[in-house]
């Protein structure tokens, strides 16, 4: 199938480009949001080859296209220069953040505005945190070119990073971006700056710890000048109520003006905004969480290290240390260092000390294999590699290293090591605690000791107290992944029994209303209208696909059988709320393992019809597919029979 042809097409029979609002898809469909759907051509569209049908559902334009789906949604955004995040693409104007709990979405949206910029800020620490170091050995002063030269390249993110941070943070919120930027760069503007020299008019918040000194007034309103220049917090809050505002101006706005009036109001709305409240407050905010931080390591510097150091590498697998390096920034941006990102160094050290002692120790070929490149990474400081492919499956070395890492964590906390920079990973960090003060002092070899002992440590505790070496390979992110052979031998015999993966109420496949799965444009199947909030699995197989929302599975039976479960209907609007999985692709499962659970009278009150189709997929390649009679089913009982080709 090609395609971007088919993309084209789609496009040109929705109504073209101007026409959509968003377009999101699940796992069989396009999801359509149009200005005006009457645009649309219906008919035309059912006769594409590569479409299944059109349904009009829910607000939306659903445009079914099978297990194809994703890589013709891919097309579809590259053609309407859309962004594309996961399973979920956006029009720039109708981004979202995930959805979820408070922390969560926290999470996310800190992960989304930092990570285009950490391999940028990792290089530009590197180079700062190098130039601090040839200064200290004394290969250059600090009035050379050379140092000033260095300087100016590795300061250049950081003295702007709100100008960079704009760019992100609009991006993620779904504004644009270079009013992002636009906001960022006014919070570093140099003559403003100068504008806080000389007597204030007069002092606001007097004796108080927000005493602040008044130079200039806009409107007749005090202006608090602050230096926003490496700042965090100030940006992405501006950021996002400028993209909150930039939403609504674009609804009111004639589109006719619509290129320079929206950005004209939320410039004139947002900056004035930011340096009157938004900056000030976010700032007191970012000063008082830093002493929070700081404030708990003085408790005990060694306890802290010890938890952080042991804790780090869970805090990575789960993405919850994106809470800790906005925290750091903000230490090193107000007090010039951090040691709470200090105390994770030993980390990776750690594991790649544990990484060694399975290579040397395991007899197993393929995890020899694995482990070199795992060991190469974490020498660098990217120790995810080492992380899902080896110690976590072979789950005690993933203990040892959590040991071995709070060990070295121990010791950075005893030596008061900090970070001056936020720079390089793995051996390319240690210039990260060079003070440009005392420059090498016992804090910086305490490091070099510090890593040293983790290292060591990881490697003994996992050389002797062993792992069980598997006879068979482990599935893993670095090794190429292999295609599936199924066995479908077995079906030349007898019928495939399919159990059911859920309990309830068992319905006809032909009486649901959704037309995609009645007219078994996915397949033939069953469906069932669940009494419980789970979903286990109805096979011996391998995890397909399971999508970000949660809603929709699909599994391959060690015989070929290829299985779609889709709980409710239209719930991947729910964008994974309520629901809880428990596999990730390519997780070998048995049958009655759980693989979702969710909130079955939540989704309910929320409007949602909760039957659930079970289709196979690959029906051309069977005889039949024969469900039960029965009027109910419980979980693990007799749901399909799948029968070979005569």
């Amino acid at each position: 199938m090609n395609y971007d042809q088919l993309a084209k097409e789609i496009l040109s029979r929705v109504g073209g480009v101007e026409n959509v609002n968003s377009v999101v898809h699940c796992i069989t469909r396009l999801r359509f949001q149009l200005r005006d759907e009457g645009m649309a051509q219906t008919e035309e569209l059912k006769k594409l080859s590569g479409v299944i049908t059109v349904m009009q559902s829910g607000g939306q334009y659903q445009v079914v296209i099978g297990n194809e789906v994703p890589d013709v949604y891919k097309a579809i955004t590259k053609l309407g220069n859309w962004s594309v995040e996961g399973e979920e693409t956006l029009s720039s104007d109708e981004n979202k953040t995930a959805k979820g709990n408070i922390f969560n979405r926290f999470i996310d949206m800190i992960s989304g505005v930092f990570q285009p910029l950490l391999g940028l800020l990792a290089a530009t620490g590197m180079i700062k945190g190098f130039n601090e170091l040839f200064l200290s050995f004394g290969w250059i002063t600090e009035t050379s070119g050379t140092y000033q030269l260095l300087k100016a390249t590795g300061d250049c993110l950081f003295y702007f990073f709100p100008v960079f941070l704009g760019y992100t943070a609009m991006k993620k919120f779904g504004g644009s971006s270079f009013i992002g930027m636009a906001i960022g760069a006014s919070l570093v503007y140099p003559t403003l700056s100068s504008l806080s020299e000389g007597d204030p008019q007069f002092i606001l918040f007097g004796g108080t710890i927000f005493e602040s000194p008044i130079h200039i007034t806009f409107l007749g309103l005090p202006v608090i000048l602050m230096t926003y220049s490496s700042s965090v917090i100030p940006i992405i809050l501006a950021s996002f109520s400028a993209s909150k505002l930039e939403k609504v101006l674009k609804r009111v706005t004639p589109q006719v003006v619509r290129t320079f009036l929206v950005p004209f109001f939320t410039m004139l709305i947002i900056v004035p905004a930011t340096f009157l409240v938004i900056g000030p407050i976010s700032t007191w905010a970012g000063n008082l969480i830093g002493a929070g931080a700081t404030e708990i390591y003085g408790f005990s510097p060694i306890l802290t290290g010890i938890i952080i150091g042991s804790m780090w590498q869970v805090l990575v697998l789960f993405g919850l240390h994106w809470g800790i390096i906005p925290i750091a920034l903000l230490n090193i941006g107000t007090l010039g260092s951090d040691p709470i990102m200090a105390l994770s160094f030993g980390a990776s050290f750690a594991q790649i000390g544990v990484v060694l002692a399975v290579l040397i120790k395991t007899k197993n070929q393929k995890i020899k294999a694995l482990s070199v490149p795992a060991f190469i990474s974490g020498i660098f400081g990217v120790t995810e590699p080492a992380i899902y492919g080896l110690t976590l499956p072979l789950r005690r070395p993933f203990i040892m290293s959590c040991i071995a890492g709070g060990i070295g964590g121990g010791l950075l906390g005893y030596a008061g090591s900090k970070f001056y920079i936020l720079g390089g990973l793995g051996v390319f960090g240690y210039p990260n605690f060079v003070n440009k003060v005392a420059g090498i002092d016992f804090s910086f070899y305490m490091s070099l000791i510090a890593t040293a002992v983790a290292f060591i440590f990881g490697f003994v505790l996992t050389y002797f107290i062993g792992f069980k070496d598997p006879t068979e390979t482990i599935s893993t992110n670095i090794a190429e992944k292999q295609e599936f052979v199924p066995n479908t031998s077995l079906l030349n015999d007898q019928p495939f029994e399919i159990v059911s993966p859920m309990t309830g109420t068992v319905v006809r496949l032909q009486d649901i209303k959704d037309e995609t799965f009645a007219g078994e444009y996915m397949g033939k199947g069953i469906a069932i209208l669940p009494t419980m909030g789970r979903v286990v699995s109805p096979v011996n197989g391998i995890v397909q696909t399971i999508y970000r929302t949660k809603h929709a599975i699909g599994l391959i039976s060690d015989d070929g059988v290829e299985i779609l479960i889709h709980i409710g209907q239209d719930t991947v609007q729910l964008k994974g709320q309520h629901f809880n999985s428990f596999v990730k692709d390519g997780d070998r499962v048995k049958v009655g393992d759980v693989i979702v659970e969710f909130d079955l009278l939540a989704i309910q009150d929320a409007g949602y019809q909760m039957v659930t189709p079970i289709v196979i997929t690959n029906t051309s390649m069977y005889h039949d597919i024969v469900g039960i009679a029965n009027d109910r089913v419980d979980e693990k009982e007799p749901l399909l029979k799948v029968y070979a080709q005569k």
